[in-house]
């Protein structure tokens, strides 16, 4: 009787522990919602086009005059840390609170644009800038910088491997610059042979990656390589006049979207595009009837919930696209940055406006 007792004991404690382990391992899920916070930011005419942050704390945002601002806490007060006159600062990606890059959409495109190098290197987070050693190439501008941290052993060492592609440029020509050694050297893809326009670049390993564009003719067109751009394949090409895939947004490695920026004024059907593949095919999904609805950014937090920016404002699904709502998002939202950090998730968007959306984890464990 003992012996069955201590045995039927055992097996509530065991099925505890087994219990309280399931609620202990129980998946973070956020609790979504759509109150955004616009930040104070210094008064600028027109939509700013990129902003960058490394964690919870620090950011960097750029301007069409040749601003940098810097924060330290989250964006509830910025700092102008550099100024470049001539230099339009269009895209940012930095690796750490130090070392970042700053992109220039470069000369022949924006009136009073005369800085001809495309993209800078900062190791003081943002203060100095050098320009990035090209060996002799270079390529016209920069509108996007796409850096994809991974690790590498090395004679037995574990380091960190850093690969980093800039793409441009807005109005062509066409090109991309390419790291695979954490910048430390540099070679250049020409690109106009397939493109007229590069708006976004998104690679997922060293070879394989993709770049959201435009033909010569004003075509939509997303390419494909894996090779490391040696080679490229059209995987999304429509017809339709006056469109550019303006930018991307991949919540995993399989699921993305991109943005269908139209020119065209008869067309009020505006569409965002999906992969579920890897970028390898692509979905149209209708987004809104609206000719002023013209799209920018795009950013997904997981799946299914994700942001589009707009010339009429912002648009939300929580569906993967399925269905939008409008979003108190301010307009011309150009890029959107996701950043997890231990309570949730921070979303940033600029454009007209820097604006913050933080979302928090729910308690499974309640």
């Amino acid at each position: 009787m003992m012996f069955r007792l201590f045995c039927l004991s055992g097996a509530v404690l065991l099925a505890s522990c087994v219990d309280f382990a399931k609620r202990e391992a129980a998946p973070k899920t956020i609790a979504y919602h759509n109150s955004w916070e616009t930040l104070p930011t210094t008064e600028y005419k027109g939509k700013r086009d990129d902003v960058s942050f490394v964690n919870k704390t620090h950011g960097w945002y750029g301007t069409g005059k040749g601003d940098l601002f810097r924060t330290l806490n989250g964006g509830e007060s910025w700092e102008l840390i550099a100024s470049r006159p001539g230099t339009f600062i269009r895209a940012l990606g930095f690796v750490d609170e130090s070392t970042g890059y700053i992109g220039n959409v470069g000369t022949d495109y924006y009136p009073g644009v005369e800085d001809e190098t495309p993209l800078y290197r900062t190791e003081d987070g943002g203060v100095t800038w050098t320009a990035v050693d090209l060996g002799g190439k270079t390529i016209k501008g920069v509108c996007a910088i796409d850096i994809l941290k991974s690790d590498r052993i090395y004679q037995g060492v574990l380091n960190p491997h850093i690969v980093i592609h800039a793409a441009g440029r807005v109005g062509g020509p066409t090109g991309i610059l390419r790291s695979v050694d954490s910048g430390e050297s540099w070679s250049v893809i020409p690109m106009d042979s397939h493109a007229g326009m590069i708006l976004d670049v998104k690679f997922f390993n060293e070879m394989t990656g993709l770049v959201f564009a435009s033909t010569s003719e004003r075509q939509g067109l997303i390419l494909r390589t894996e090779d490391g751009g040696q080679s490229w394949t059209r995987v999304y090409a429509p017809t339709r006049p006056g469109e550019l895939i303006w930018k991307a947004s991949f919540p995993t490695s399989k699921i993305g979207y991109a943005t269908v920026q139209s020119y065209d004024p008869e067309n009020a059907d505006q569409i965002i595009v999906k992969t579920t593949d890897g970028g390898q095919s692509w979905t149209e999904l209708p987004m809104t009837t609206n000719t002023k609805a013209r799209q920018f950014g795009i950013g997904f937090a997981d799946e299914n919930h994700g942001w589009v920016g707009t010339m009429a404002g912002g648009f939300y699904t929580a569906d993967g696209g399925e269905t939008f709502t409008q979003s108190p998002i301010a307009k011309a939202a150009n890029k959107f940055r996701i950043i997890p950090n231990d309570e949730g998730v921070d979303v940033y968007a600029i454009g007209t406006q820097v604006q913050k959306l933080s979302l928090e984890y729910e308690d499974n464990n309640e």
